[in-house]
């Protein structure tokens, strides 16, 4: 079995590391911000998804990525989930910079942690608004709260949050089907061997 390697954590602490700089350089934000400037600077697609707004911005994204972070790579490997972390937020990103003058934080790429939960653990409790709900029932809410948003501008960034999600719906799925075939892999070795050993028994103990 894979080693559980705690990414969740040490994404966080570069979130915190990040911040940290940002409050100390005047400059250092500008430079790795998402904007316009990113089809000729690429890394800031990657950059932005380690800056926050506010503090307030970094412990809430923070809270989000720990929590269901370590949950959803405890169930599908600590690389698959910085696959689906990386990949979610560098979309979101190249969505996100066609619709906003700048944009950071690490939204997109939480969202899609949430996305490829809802479709692994869609039953699984979570608090939303200080109710509780089925995952599946979460992601509705949170799919609807940035269709919401999309039409009532804020400084949310709703189109990277929905296209965060979406992209870890795709993860989800495949990622379910590759469980359930390996558990149906199982399952079958586990009935060969059996009727392996009921013949083992009937040729020593039968005849």
């Amino acid at each position: 079995m894979a080693k559980f390697r705690y990414y969740a954590i040490w994404l966080s602490l570069v979130c915190i590391l990040f911040f940290v700089l940002q409050l100390a350089f005047v400059n250092f934000t500008d430079a790795l911000v998402l904007n316009q400037s990113s089809w000729f600077q690429p890394w800031r697609f990657l950059t932005s998804i380690f800056l926050h707004a506010s503090i307030s911005h970094i412990l809430f994204n923070l809270f989000a990525l720990v929590l269901f972070g370590l949950i959803l790579e405890k169930v599908i490997g600590s690389g698959k989930f910085l696959i689906v972390f990386f990949v979610s937020g560098i979309l979101a990103n190249l969505i996100a910079v066609n619709f906003y003058d700048s944009s950071l934080g690490a939204s997109g790429a939480i969202y899609g942690i949430l996305g490829c939960l809802t479709i692994l653990r869609p039953r699984m409790t979570v608090w939303v608004y200080n109710l509780p709900m089925p995952m599946f029932l979460a992601a509705v809410v949170w799919v609807g709260a940035g269709v919401l948003g999309v039409f009532n501008p804020s400084t949310t960034g709703d189109i990277a949050h929905l296209s965060g999600i979406a992209v870890g719906f795709l993860f989800g799925a495949r990622f379910r089907k590759n469980l359930q075939e390996k558990r149906e892999t199982s399952l079958t070795y586990k009935i060969n061997l059996n009727e392996n050993s009921m013949r083992r028994w009937e040729d020593n103990f039968m005849r």
